[in-house]
Formats: structure tokens, C-alpha cells, sequence
């Protein structure tokens, strides 16, 4: 499901991958024989045409359109691209209650039809951002929706979030603390992305001084790519959907995942580096490499997941955990004392022809729920408070049909999960009650 500009453009980098990763031509055929089973992800339409099984939904035309009148336009089911007339114009309150939801029905007419299509349906990967209006109000409406109907089903959920220095809307904050307590029942997993973090990786290490939007979406595609690959290729060590919510959230509140990719090489230095498994591994914990602006040597690690591609043998990978665990500067909570999940799968990564970055024979993504995200909380509700104590642009959300009081519940609950954060983190000695 691909909600509001980011989550459409995002979802054009990551079809344009998986594309490449299969073998299909940009409108969906098979070159020579496809690599290995498409049907987590293609319709097959029986006369060699590959359908992607997503739905691409803005509350305005102009992103859609100029996916369909694109190089990769013929790939996607027309059915499946929902625009609306009207656009959400920043604003939670119209992509919530009264633009989103006009198109609603439409929207759940279409998800239910891909669903029918399916066999083993496992849940839904979900591609938004949280400082837009289409992005916050209207995907949050939507999962409203998707926990009635599908109540068993897991919700994987991809969101761009509102950078510390660099916004696109000023009233991102508020956008995302509602579309967060909105959300907090009903998400599985939300894996964050920061556009400032994505950034400082382009600028920093595939120097790319001004990175376009289609270079940051090519670097998280990388890692929805990774992410989804034990679905898509055979390997050692699949994972599964659901074993991820098992893994990386120890309370259902806390699943906040920080998400690192390695080795991120432009193409001038990739025949330079090793990119041995203990090298790619070990830069996962660095805090240049990580897709949300927090640095991870200040928090404590409660859970991580390591996703490996390529050419790795479970043998390395077990020598570069138990060397990890004796760094200082990696530390897991007291009660989570293996920490560590792994995946293989045996295809390498691969890149889109334009992409700068350089491909890999063997690369790492790493999803790590850890107490160091409580950094980028507490920025959001700082920012939040210092708009909504002057009450600055609430009357847009309130002639929309909110209240008030939304605003408030919205901010205690990120304030209550803010706390939850910072008692996981603190440790026995420290003082914390013993409770058996």
C-alpha cells in the first residue's frame, strides 16, 4: 500500500528494483526464465505479464500520473492507482475526516480485490510519511479500517519521518504526533526513515553534495529490498513477516525499529573495500549509518535483526556477533541478553542503472529496536509543544472537524511513550524495582 507522495514515490523506486532483482522488463514480462518465485509480490497474468500486488493511493493527481506516464506506467494495474481530486494540503485533519473519506470505500473495494487474488496472505507492507496530510491522516485512516476488517493481520509500515533541521510542511509535528497515536494500536512494525539521516548518508559517503528525492528513494528502497527478500528468494535463514514483529518488539507500544544499511559504496570506491562480514556488520553500529538522526551509543540495544545478502556463511556471522557483544559501545538491555536475529538469503544485492550507489557481493540491513530513538521522540514533542502552546494553525485542523482535545490526548500518548523508552533503558543497578 503506497499512501501520499512519499509513500507512491518510494514505491516506484522499490517496484523499479524488485524489477531488476526478478528479471521483468519495465512492463512486467519475463526475460529468459524469471529468478525464483514471484508470487509473494506478482500477479501472474497468465500470458506472461507479472501484475505487482500493491495500490498506490494520493488524495491528488499529479504523483500517480507521473508514475503512469513513466518508463515503469505499464507495469502497474491502472485499477490499482487511486488519486483523488483534492489533495490533503499538509493537513491530518483533511486526509482523516473529510477528504479521505470520500475515497475510502473506493480504497478498501480495491485492497479487498488484490487480497482476493492472493494465496497464504501474510499482511501489509505499508509506505507513507508522517509530515504530509495524505501520508498522516489518510494512511491512518486506512489502517483504522484494515484492523477491522483484517484484525489478525500484521501491518509492516515504511514512514518518512519529520527531519530535525530540514522540513518540507511546517506543520509537520503535529501531522506526525497525531498519525502516531493514531496508529500506535493498529501497526505491527513501523520502521523509521529520516530524510536528514538519508541525506548526510548520500552526502557523506556516495558524495552526492544535493541529493534529490530519487536518490533518497533509492537508498530506502535498497532496504525495503532487503527487508522483503525472504519472502522473494530462496536462503539459509528466511524470515518471515510475522517473525520480525516477534523478534523486534518486546511490548507492543515499543516497535519503532531504527533501520541501518551496509556496505553504502558509490561506484568510484566499491573495487577499493573488502566489505568483509565482520567489516559490514560492524558499520551498521555506526551512528553515520542510520536512517533516523540518533546515536545509537547512547541508548541501549533491545532487539536487532540483521538481514544478510550475498555471499555470507553463518559461521562469519557468528564470529562477528561474539565480537560484537564485547564492545563498549554496544550495549543490550539486561533482559534481552541474545538480542540478535539473523537472515541469509543467497542473491546479492542489486542497483538501478541511474543509482550511484556502487553493488555489493555481500551487504547487510539492519532493523534494531533500541532506546537511543527516544532522541528523535522527545524532538517531535518539543516542537509540537512550543506550536500548540501559542495554538499556532490549529483553527485548519479544527475547521476540518477535529477538537482540541485530540491535539492533547495525541501529545500524552507520545509523552507516555517517551517514558516507556526511558524505563527499558534503565537497568537493574540503576535503581529499577524489582518486580517478581
Amino acid at each position: 500500500l503506497h499512501v501520499g507522495q512519499a509513500g507512491c514515490q518510494i514505491g516506484y523506486q522499490a517496484w523499479q528494483l524488485y524489477g531488476l532483482e526478478h528479471g521483468l522488463t519495465p512492463d512486467g514480462k519475463c526475460i529468459d526464465n524469471c529468478y525464483a518465485d514471484l508470487s509473494p509480490f506478482y500477479t501472474d497474468t497468465k500470458n506472461g505479464k507479472f501484475v505487482p500486488r500493491s495500490v498506490f493511493i494520493d488524495l491528488e493527481p499529479s504523483v500517480i500520473d507521473e508514475i503512469k506516464s513513466g518508463p515503469y506506467g505499464k507495469l502497474f494495474h491502472p485499477e490499482f492507482m487511486i488519486s483523488g481530486k483534492e489533495d490533503a494540503a499538509n493537513n491530518f485533519a483533511r486526509g482523516h475526516y473529510t477528504v479521505g473519506k470520500e475515497i475510502i470505500d473506493k480504497v478498501m473495494d480495491k485492497v479487498r480485490k488484490q487480497l482476493e487474488n492472493t494465496e497464504g496472505f501474510q499482511g501489509f507492507l505499508m509506505y507513507h510519511s508522517y509530515g504530509g496530510g495524505t501520508g498522516s491522516g489518510f494512511s491512518s485512516l486506512l489502517l483504522d479500517y484494515i484492523a477491522r476488517e483484517f484484525p489478525k493481520k500484521n501491518v509492516l509500515d515504511f514512514a518518512v519521518y519529520p527531519a530535525p533541521q530540514m522540513s518540507t510542511a511546517v506543520v509537520e509535528p503535529y501531522n506526525a504526533v497525531l498519525a502516531t497515536h493514531s496508529t500506535m494500536e493498529n501497526n505491527a512494525v513501523t520502521f523509521l526513515v529520516d530524510n536528514e539521516a538519508v541525506y548526510n548518508i548520500c552526502k557523506n559517503q556516495l558524495d552526492i553534495p544535493y541529493a534529490s528525492y530519487k536518490d533518497l528513494n533509492q537508498m530506502i528502497a535498497q532496504v525495503v529490498s532487503s527487508v522483503t527478500a525472504s519472502l522473494r528468494f530462496e536462503g539459509e535463514l528466511n524470515v518471515d513477516l510475522n517473525e520480525f514483529q516477534t523478534n523486534l518488539v518486546p511490548f507492543p507500544r515499543v516497535h519503532f525499529p531504527l533501520v541501518t544499511y551496509a556496505p553504502i559504496l558509490p561506484i568510484s570506491k566499491a573495487g577499493h573495500e573488502r566489505n568483509s562480514t565482520f567489516e559490514i556488520t560492524s558499520a551498521c553500529f555506526e551512528p553515520g549509518n542510520q536512517m533516523v538522526v540518533c546515536d545509537p551509543r547512547l541508548g541501549k540495544y533491545m532487539a536487532v535483526c540483521l538481514l544478510y545478502r550475498g555471499d555470507v556463511v553463518p559461521k562469519d556471522i557468528n564470529a562477528t556477533i561474539a565480537k560484537l557483544k564485547t564492545k563498549r559501545t554496544i550495549q543490550m538491555v539486561e533482559w534481552s541478553p541474545a538480542g540478535f536475529k539473523i537472515g541469509i538469503n543467497s542473491p546479492p544485492m542489486s542497483v538501478t542503472p541511474d543509482s550511484a550507489q556502487a553493488p555489493t557481493p555481500r551487504s547487510v540491513c539492519m532493523l534494531s529496536n533500541t532506546t537511543a530513538i527516544v532522541e528523535a521522540w522527545s524532538r517531535l514533542n518539543d516542537k509540537f509543544d512550543l506550536m500548540f502552546n501559542k495554538r499556532a494553525f490549529v483553527h485548519w485542523y479544527v475547521g476540518e472537524g477535529m477538537e482540541e482535545g485530540e491535539f492533547v490526548e495525541s501529545r500524552e500518548d507520545l509523552a507516555a511513550l517517551e517514558q516507556d523508552y526511558l524505563e527499558l533503558g534503565i537497568s537493574e543497578e540503576d535503581g529499577g524495582d524489582d518486580e517478581y
